[in-house]
């Protein structure tokens, strides 16, 4: 088996695991506040960091930045896109998060054009549309009622997406470690800090929960990045959407949630959407990394080229 095809496969059970990270984060059924749940994940999130640090990579590299603006931004992006995701799980279907999540392409789309200023043609625009008629026609608004769990979908998607410009914008000057640790301590300090005034001690069923969300969304970053350096990050980065087969899986057998024909149309035009502009990527040669759809906002920089890890 060539290293390509070990890394896809790879990829394949990366993105299981952060399927399995996120069922965690629902099986808590909100009762534990999100802001606590987002830290301790963060703090579970502190075993991959001797696998995400290179061999001349220093630990002061994880506040190290080339720009520290655009460092603090994605540090605040880490940790908002850590609480809405986790948010999301908690009051929607899997599938139904999953679908809101998945406009990250689109969103990548759309902010490049505007901070980047890449030149996007019609079919990329084309993929763009396919996506959110996809969510309206999962939403049906004015059918059905949304709630604040679509809203905080929507706003992990779109804050993942900011995140993964920064990291584009920073190319090749910005260590993996910086990267990571900007996202993670975010998650740290900003959901330790509101997490002060409302802290649930948790059952030891709720612990096994939360370790399970926290220890599960590292190793799945772990073999995120294992892949990438076996397989090309346009052959990596497809597999995310088998996601939705394991979102579907969870809710039938575990959740008891249920998709009528209207949300099976729009999951497959959002998953068509992403893939579409996945290829369009691959064809221009666009800078990666990857975006990934997943309640662990370090999980897009496992995809970060090794060389974007040199100084």
């Amino acid at each position: 088996m060539s290293s390509s095809s070990r890394g896809v496969l790879i990829a394949f059970f990366s993105y299981a695991v952060f399927a399995f990270s996120d069922a965690s984060v629902k099986l808590l059924h909100g009762s534990i506040p999100a802001y606590q749940i987002a830290f301790t994940g963060a703090l579970f999130g502190l075993f991959a960091l001797p696998f995400i640090k290179g061999p001349g990579d220093s630990w002061l590299d994880t506040v190290r930045s080339s720009n520290r603006g655009l460092w603090m931004l994605r540090f605040f992006c880490g940790a908002t896109g850590a609480i809405t995701s986790i948010i999301a799980f908690t009051k929607l279907s899997m599938a139904e998060a999953f679908c809101l999540l998945f406009l990250l392409p689109s969103f990548v789309t759309i902010l490049s054009v505007i901070f980047l200023k890449e030149d996007v043609r019609w079919q990329r625009w084309a993929a763009v549309i396919i996506g959110f008629i996809g969510v309206l026609v999962v939403l049906r608004p004015g059918f059905r009622e949304l709630s604040a769990g679509h809203l905080a979908a929507a706003t992990g998607g779109l804050v993942a997406a900011i995140s993964i410009i920064v990291m584009r914008k920073l190319g090749s000057a910005e260590k993996r470690l910086s990267l990571y640790g900007a996202s993670l301590l975010g998650t740290l300090i900003v959901s330790g800090l509101l997490m002060i005034s409302d802290i649930k001690v948790p059952s030891l069923t709720e612990w096994a929960y939360l370790a399970s969300y926290g220890l599960l969304a590292a190793v799945a970053s772990v073999a995120l990045m294992t892949a990438a350096r076996l397989a090309p990050a346009n052959l990596v980065a497809p597999p995310q959407y088998s996601q939705m087969l394991w979102a579907i899986a969870f809710g039938y057998l575990i959740f008891d949630d249920k998709i009528d024909l209207a949300m099976g149309l729009g999951i497959v035009l959002i998953i068509f959407s992403g893939l579409l502009t996945l290829a369009r990527e691959r064809r221009r040669g666009t800078p990666l990394p990857t975006a990934v759809a997943s309640s662990d906002p370090q999980a897009a920089v496992a995809t970060v080229p090794e060389q974007s890890t040199e100084s």
